[in-house]
């Protein structure tokens, strides 16, 4: 798990360098995204599916790159679309193109079903994490205005 970590918040530094996210947030970003792929894993170890190990991997992603955001006043998507990118199933897309220029009709429905439910946690776990956030600080700013 120390390496899995480690080639994580790695390969999301090398991403950050790519997208421009400043240099003082590297660091962060990184760890956003090792923290992400180590709840990947462990969920998968675990015995959990891919999609379910995928949207749980994608939550933990928004919840700290929302508490970074807040942390260090900027953006949450310097944290997320870095921290996003171990979990992207891009290994899936490249089996399912695969499978169709092969003719494998089974291999490419059940790869390309799984891919697609994948990228999908990802954007349902980034918005239900997004809205959730949003509604607890609606809610403690009505709570902060009655005392």
């Amino acid at each position: 798990m120390i390496w899995a970590f480690l080639f994580a918040f790695c390969s999301t530094v090398g991403f950050s360098i790519l997208f421009h996210v400043p240099k003082k947030h590297l660091a962060s970003a990184g760890f956003v995204g090792a923290l992400g792929w180590l709840t990947y894993t462990y969920f998968i170890i675990s015995g959990s599916g891919n999609i379910l190990a995928c949207f749980a991997g994608s939550c933990v992603v928004a919840i700290i790159s929302d508490v970074f955001s807040r942390a260090f006043k900027d953006a949450a998507t310097i944290f997320v679309i870095p921290g996003i990118l171990p979990l992207v199933p891009g290994a899936g897309m490249y089996y399912t193109m695969l499978a169709i220029l092969e003719g494998n009709v089974e291999k490419m429905a059940s790869t390309g079903t799984e891919t697609i439910l994948m990228a999908g946690s990802i954007a349902v776990a980034l918005l239900v994490i997004a809205s959730v956030t949003k509604l607890l600080t609606l809610l403690g700013r009505k709570l902060l205005t009655y005392f």
